[in-house]
Parts: C-alpha cells; sequence; structure tokens
C-alpha cells in the first residue's frame, strides 16, 4: 500500500491560470480578446488595499503594504485555462525586459493551427514576431512554433500542435 500512496502524492497536476502585469488593462482585454480568442470572465476591476475584505487582506499579504489600488481582469483561454490581467499605477512605466537566461519565468505558450495567421494578427495589433516560424521535424511532421511579444512586451510562444506532440520523438534530432 506505500507505493499507492506515493503515486496518489505525485499525480500530475493542472494548470490553473497564469498572472500577467500589464500597462493598460483595458488595451490588454481588448488584445486578447479579439486577438487571442479568449473570453473575459470578469471585467476589469480595481482592489483596493484594506483589511476589510479577504481580497483587501489576500492582496495586502502577496503585495505588501503601500499599493494603494490596482485593477485586475479575469479572462480564460479555450481550454479553460485562466488568464489574470493586473494593471498596477506603476505598471504604465516599468516595461518587462526579455532576460530568457535569469532564473524565473521567461515565457508562456499557446496552440493555435494556424501558427501564420496568428503572428499576423498579433503584428497588426500592435505585437512583434521575435523570430521566423520554424518547424520541429522539417519535412517529417508539420509541428511549427514562433516567439511573440504582445503589445505590452510580454514573449510568449505558438505552438501548432500540443506541447506532447511538440516532443514527442525527440525533437532534438
Amino acid at each position: 500500500m506505500e507505493n499507492l500512496d506515493q503515486s496518489i502524492k505525485t499525480y500530475p497536476k493542472t494548470f490553473s491560470h497564469i498572472g500577467i502585469t500589464v500597462p493598460n488593462i483595458e488595451k490588454a482585454v481588448k488584445f486578447y480578446t479579439e486577438v487571442m480568442g479568449f473570453y473575459v470572465i470578469m471585467k476589469p476591476t480595481v482592489v483596493k488595499e484594506e483589511n476589510e475584505t479577504a481580497i483587501g487582506q489576500m492582496c495586502i499579504d502577496v503585495f505588501g503594504k503601500g499599493w494603494g489600488k490596482f485593477k485586475i481582469a479575469h479572462l480564460s483561454t479555450g481550454d479553460k485555462i485562466g488568464f489574470e490581467l493586473f494593471e498596477f499605477n506603476e505598471s504604465k512605466d516599468l516595461k518587462p525586459n526579455f532576460e530568457p537566461f535569469r532564473a524565473g519565468l521567461f515565457h508562456f505558450s499557446v496552440q493555435d493551427p494556424d501558427v501564420e495567421g496568428l503572428v499576423k494578427k498579433i503584428v497588426e495589433a500592435g505585437g512583434k514576431q521575435r523570430m521566423p516560424i520554424r518547424e520541429y521535424y522539417p519535412g517529417d511532421k508539420p509541428y511549427r512554433m514562433c516567439y511573440v511579444e504582445d503589445p505590452f512586451g510580454t514573449v510568449f510562444e505558438i505552438y501548432s500542435h500540443s506541447y506532447e506532440l511538440h516532443y514527442s520523438e525527440g525533437a532534438y534530432k
């Protein structure tokens, strides 16, 4: 029974959501709904620094004291992964730095079979294409990918197929 208990403790967890700080939450909601196709769960809302509500207390626990207020919006992807957007007063002047060699989160990835079309929409909406669209298995499998940036400087990747398919059979042949 000990092995059964161990397997229960180590089951694969599911991904719930990611939080992204943006300089303008209304523009970010527009980009992520109109370009990326995410849908709004909770429209942009102001959260104030206070101890009277559970959300106020939780945010003080996370951000410390002195932030005053911020805006938050909740979106979701087509596969029900949450996409949480934050706008702090400081967000307007502090742009993200692309530092892939620094420990910590460096990008997230979305999946769309029309990589080319999505990259074009991102660029047309003010984002950037960071590299050419590449194939993982040229001439063998049609798996493509590309790194991009949203209009606010957040780097993410687009895959044409699932993560499992991209890395099955070894992408590094």
